[in-house]
């Protein structure tokens, strides 16, 4: 099987049509700079650090190459809509820099009602923004299956079957390693492993398409449109990806140069809630990757470990989500959370604080995770787990 090559920017069709699977390679590394009031000099002093709504009482980490000083905690926007974003003003009054948005949350109103609280252009540079590609996968999926429903039935159960050797294979299903965390989850994997059980024969009738850049471009569009920001720190492509060859379509990356090229966006980034580790060793090889925010927590966290390593080493700056969701759930249809997933924060970390607030005290004692992501529901919530940055402790054996 061919590796593609190690430098950014080299990954090319012919090698998407040949690489079926994340493979390895090597970059020199970047260190993590951290910061409560004054920085540690950066290791590679040609990253320039940039600083945005610094405060005393927060704690901040670079976010890898981008060279951004993050909060430790960042907002995600679940809870964002009109009528709630009052947390959010909260949250940046005690230090909060990163606002995190997508088009699939509530159908654009959360962009939306972000642009209420960042109304103007001294606000729009107090913060670092970024914003998603939703639906970039269902693309992929949706050109591989019409060519699949065209195909003699035959045909269509190899490929079912093919899908499901590959998918066993990778054992991302495999429990302690994909959590639920929102119903019906496991089914968002079902059309990613069909398009890859179909690419050795199909590719050339998919790969290069229109359709991916189209999609791309009317999202960005469509986010710039609704909030009226002007320009997004970075963009996530694929929101949510669901393996590892999501990742590795040359035209992310080619239309993101383009974006990059008008100064409507910055950096490039994915998000992963489905076989996190695949899916970030897959884009730490492309090299185009600024950054990820990959589901990371206390029961899956050893599964990622060595992709996190890679990535890190490459300059990739990493966001850890999903982290307390290991122990809460605002989801009522997977409620409740097991109980021995409680019992072991529990143990792990020390302290005096609700298991939620341990998960992410958990996530950043790695000093290679950027922040973590929370949602902030009210104000309980931004007092609660902003409290968490900057928190160092002695984690136990589980």
């Amino acid at each position: 099987m061919k590796k593609p090559e190690s430098s950014s920017k080299s990954f090319s069709r012919r090698d998407f049509l040949t690489v079926a699977s994340a493979t390895s390679a090597g970059l020199s590394g970047l260190a993590l700079s951290t910061a409560k009031a004054n920085p540690e000099k950066p290791i590679k002093p040609e990253v320039k650090l940039e600083w945005r709504n610094r405060q005393s009482e927060m704690s901040y980490r670079q976010l890898g190459r981008t060279g951004m000083m993050i909060s430790e905690v960042v907002c995600g926007g679940d809870p964002i809509r009109f009528g709630n974003t009052r947390p959010v003003e909260l949250a940046m009054d005690k230090g909060l820099n990163y606002l995190d948005m997508a088009p699939a949350y509530g159908n654009g109103e959360c962009e939306e009602a972000y642009s209420q609280v960042i109304d103007n252009s001294s606000k729009r540079e107090k913060v670092f923004i970024t914003t998603k590609v939703s639906g970039f996968s269902a693309v992929r999926d949706q050109l591989y299956q019409d060519i699949y429903k065209g195909l003699p039935s035959e045909k269509q159960k190899a490929i079912m079957q093919r899908a499901k050797e590959i998918r066993d294979d990778r054992a991302v299903d495999k429990p302690g390693y994909f959590l639920k965390y929102w119903p019906g989850q496991e089914r968002s994997m079902d059309g990613a492993f069909v398009a890859n059980a179909m690419v050795k024969d199909y590719a050339h009738r998919v790969e290069g398409s229109q359709a991916y850049r189209d999609k791309i471009m009317s999202s960005i569009e469509g986010s710039l449109k609704r909030t009226g920001f002007g320009y997004f720190d970075i963009l996530m492509c694929p929101h949510g990806a669901d393996c590892a060859e999501e990742v590795q379509v040359p035209e992310i990356y080619e239309t993101f140069a383009k974006l990059k090229q008008d100064g409507k966006v910055r950096f490039l980034g994915v998000s992963t809630h489905n076989d996190p580790a695949g899916v970030l060793r897959a884009a730490a090889e492309t090299g185009e990757y600024d950054a990820a925010m990959c589901a990371y927590n206390i029961i899956n966290g050893g599964y990622l470990e060595d992709p996190i390593r890679l990535a890190h080493e490459k300059g990739m700056g990493i966001i850890a989500m999903k982290a307390a969701m290991a122990v809460a759930t605002h989801h009522k249809a997977i409620q409740p959370i097991p109980s021995w997933r409680i019992d072991k924060v529990e143990r792990i970390v020390p302290g005096d604080m609700k298991a939620p607030m341990k998960a992410y005290v958990w996530a950043l004692q790695n000093p290679r995770i950027s922040a973590v992501i929370s949602n902030l529901w009210d104000e309980q919530y931004v007092n609660e787990n902003l409290s968490v940055a900057g928190k160092k402790v002695v984690l136990q054996p589980g």
